[in-house]
């Protein structure tokens, strides 16, 4: 019996989020699951904006992003050959992301986080962090867009070379001097 059958998975376009795409793909993939993307258009975001705004204008724009975004999605999916739904809803992003989790009957939820700190995390707050404080489904978060840029295969095998290893190959902290 396979541990998920149905994995949410929230996306904002970004090139980032897709690492998250590319994770819930691959975990699906490999448990037999189907699963769920969503775009949630922040309507909040847009609440303040002056009354002769159109929101229409505004909301097509927002639709069509979702919509770039959630196909994004299917092409990864129908590279991995996994089934996959998606959908552009409005509202909060964490609510969305919840409830969307909660009412398809999921048993994931996998989502990016910035890995913010400190005060940009207390002023921007984390969209993934109050799903996983809110969602009665397990949520995995991926990091990613931390503002660090992971290092290069060539900057890794170097780092390779100067740790040490045991007698079992395991690598230690200790570099060689000479």
């Amino acid at each position: 019996m396979p541990l998920y059958d149905r994995i949410l998975v929230p996306t904002d376009g970004s090139s980032e989020g897709e690492l998250a795409v590319c994770h819930a793909l691959d975990l699906a993939a490999v448990h037999g699951a189907s699963v769920r993307a969503i775009y949630v258009v922040d309507t909040a975001r847009y609440a303040g904006m002056p009354m002769e705004t159109t929101w229409e204008g505004v909301g097509d724009l927002l639709y069509d992003d979702g919509e770039a975004a959630l196909e994004t999605v299917r092409e990864l999916a129908a590279d991995r050959d996994v089934d996959v739904e998606t959908v552009v809803v409005e509202g909060s992003p964490s609510r969305e992301v919840i409830t969307h989790a909660e009412e398809a009957g999921c048993d994931l939820v996998v989502m990016g986080t910035h890995g913010r700190g400190g005060i940009d995390r207390l002023l921007l707050g984390s969209v993934a962090e109050k799903v996983v404080r809110g969602s009665s489904v397990p949520v995995l978060t991926v990091r990613i867009g931390d503002g660090e840029e992971p290092p290069s295969a060539a900057e890794s095998a170097t780092a390779g070379e100067t740790a040490g290893t045991d007698a079992e190959g395991a690598v230690s902290d200790a570099t060689e001097t000479g």
